[in-house]
């Protein structure tokens, strides 16, 4: 593809020195990639603790094409595309290498601090009962039906996850769920797609390390809603930010709660050991029984979230419900591991004090003896969250194993 079709109308586009129809035949993110980089368009990023401008001399001898920069580079002899947001151009001209995959499929998002990952599977596998191939991206990887493909981030960067879609648009994939992450907000990743639903499940302290305060981590998550990314939305009325969240936006949205009076509520609600069972009702309509084989308050509401927006998408009561009770397990959420001893042993990915704390509750009711939890907190991450989590565990669990996570830069002790 030529470089001047990966830069028509492209936003804040500041010119291109060189020629614009030089052949791009891969987009590059990284110098240290060890393929060949030949007919590579370099993204020259500037991070907190890099600037890949240094770099770009040493690609170009490798056989790069081209380069988009924030500054010229007047040294080297190859196409320079400048832009004055080159996190939001990589998203940009991503859609457009990959040929826009997102506008061949029904996109929706979650986002919120907690319940992101359940949500997506429980819509996932509503829109397969409603006939949709479907595909899902988030925190434990794509999937292409019921195909992985690992991923390190809960939203990829800009040129994975148009990749990603590209490959489900190749294998007939209809609908896509994806988790919404703040720093994919923040990092301009989710710029040129446009959702057709995007929820919000809920706020609670987490990624203080990058955001600073609670102010800004919620407000950057707001960002999903104004417009220029989703059609229409749907809010966890019953969350203490979700009026925050919902003050000023311009699209169409619904609620969905317990405690309020919402769109969509939740009644009678039974928890067992084994699932949850409630009644989905509707203004003006007969509620649903829905029979869940996920335990815990928090996946009542996980399943709200999904089946406000399939909702929106325009699937039927019967299609939600049989997909909501299909669902047996998802990948470290409250998940019971086979393990055929006369204890349960249940992996969940709780990383933030609210998670950890639900988690604990569900399984305090349960419990008929004692609990024991092993936690753990990264390093080079949130450390305000750390102490909050020790005096969680330590009220709530009988006996508390601390392990060091993945410690990164930090001493473990």
């Amino acid at each position: 593809m030529r470089l001047s079709a990966l830069t028509t109308n492209l936003p804040g586009l500041i010119g291109i020195a060189g020629d614009p129809d030089v052949e791009i035949s891969q987009l590059i993110t990284d110098s240290r990639q060890r393929d060949p980089l030949a007919g590579g368009l370099f993204f020259c990023v500037s991070g907190a603790h890099f600037d890949a401008h240094k770099f770009a001399p040493q690609v170009v001898k490798r056989g790069a094409a081209a380069l988009v920069v924030e500054r010229v580079l007047p040294d080297l002899a190859v196409p320079q595309v400048q832009v004055d947001n080159m996190r939001s151009t990589m998203s940009y001209i991503a859609a457009a290498f990959y040929g826009h995959p997102s506008k061949r499929m029904k996109l929706a998002g979650v986002t919120g601090t907690k319940g992101k990952t359940t949500s997506t599977y429980l819509l996932k596998a509503i829109m397969e009962a409603a006939g949709y191939k479907s595909g899902l991206i988030g925190t434990t990887g794509n999937l292409i039906g019921e195909t992985m493909i690992s991923s390190g981030l809960t939203t990829p960067d800009p040129v994975d996850l148009h990749k990603a879609l590209r490959q489900m648009v190749d294998e007939g994939v209809t609908f896509c769920a994806m988790e919404i992450s703040a720093h994919a907000v923040d990092m301009h990743r989710l710029d040129g797609l446009m959702f057709d639903g995007v929820a919000f499940t809920n706020i609670s302290q987490d990624h203080l390390d990058y955001f600073g305060d609670m102010e800004t981590y919620w407000r950057t998550k707001k960002r999903v809603f104004d417009g220029r990314y989703a059609r229409r939305a749907s809010f966890n009325a019953d969350d203490e930010y979700a009026r925050g969240m919902m003050e000023g936006i311009t699209i169409p949205y619904t609620t969905y709660g317990i405690r309020e009076d919402c769109d969509l509520n939740a009644r009678n609600i039974e928890i067992t050991e084994n699932g949850v069972t409630f009644e989905l009702t509707r203004h003006g309509e007969p509620g649903q029984t829905i029979s869940l084989k996920l335990t815990g308050m928090f996946n009542v509401y996980n399943s709200m979230t999904a089946v406000s927006l399939a909702l929106t998408l325009g699937v039927p009561m019967d299609a939600i419900a049989k997909g909501l009770e299909s669902v047996r397990a998802v990948p470290g959420r409250v998940e019971v591991l086979d393990t055929r001893t006369p204890y349960k042993v249940i992996l969940d990915y709780s990383h933030a004090p609210a998670a950890l704390e639900s988690i604990l509750c569900v399984v305090r009711e349960f419990a008929r003896k004692r609990v024991i939890v092993v936690f753990g907190c990264g390093g080079d991450r949130d450390r305000e969250k750390r102490p909050i989590m020790g005096e969680i565990a330590g009220r709530l669990a009988d006996y508390s194993i601390l392990t060091s996570d993945n410690p990164r830069n930090e001493d473990p002790d």
